[in-house]
């Protein structure tokens, strides 16, 4: 996506378009792999070495804040998703990998919940993905 596709996405949800939202951005776009701040540190830090986890982090809390990224969490690690479509996620517990899964959005809204009020909903679902079952196949042999 072009640099200037970038700024317009930005400043249409009311965030100053900076080098650094503009890269990380980019970043969430191009790795649809749930990155947490360390993943995208640690790839982001070699092109800009004035890029700090606390840039980061602010970064993504504001995009969260405004609609532009989800936050997952997977047992006390934060995740980030570009995709804010209601959806759910499948983590393969042998390689760590997350995959976006489709999701009925009426499947979530027959729920009893007793008076309670959500503000939102996860699904994760836990297993091991079909890579690794095939490396364990081909092992098998």
């Amino acid at each position: 996506m072009p640099v200037n596709d970038l700024k317009s996405v930005l400043e249409q949800k009311g965030i100053y378009p900076s080098y650094h939202r503009i890269k990380i951005l980019k970043y969430l776009i191009e790795h649809r792999t749930h990155p947490s701040v360390d993943m995208i540190y640690k790839d982001l830090a070699k092109e800009i070495p004035t890029l700090s986890k606390t840039t980061i982090y602010n970064t993504l809390k504001l995009f969260v804040k405004k609609g532009l990224t989800i936050s997952i969490d997977f047992e006390g690690e934060t995740r980030y998703d570009i995709f804010i479509e209601p959806h759910a996620h499948f983590k393969c517990v042998k390689c760590g990998r997350i995959y976006d899964l489709p999701l009925r959005t009426d499947l979530c809204q027959n729920v009893e919940l007793n008076g309670h009020s959500p503000l939102s909903y996860q699904i994760v679902i836990k297993g091991i993905c079909k890579h690794c079952l095939e490396a364990e196949g081909e092992n098998a042999s």
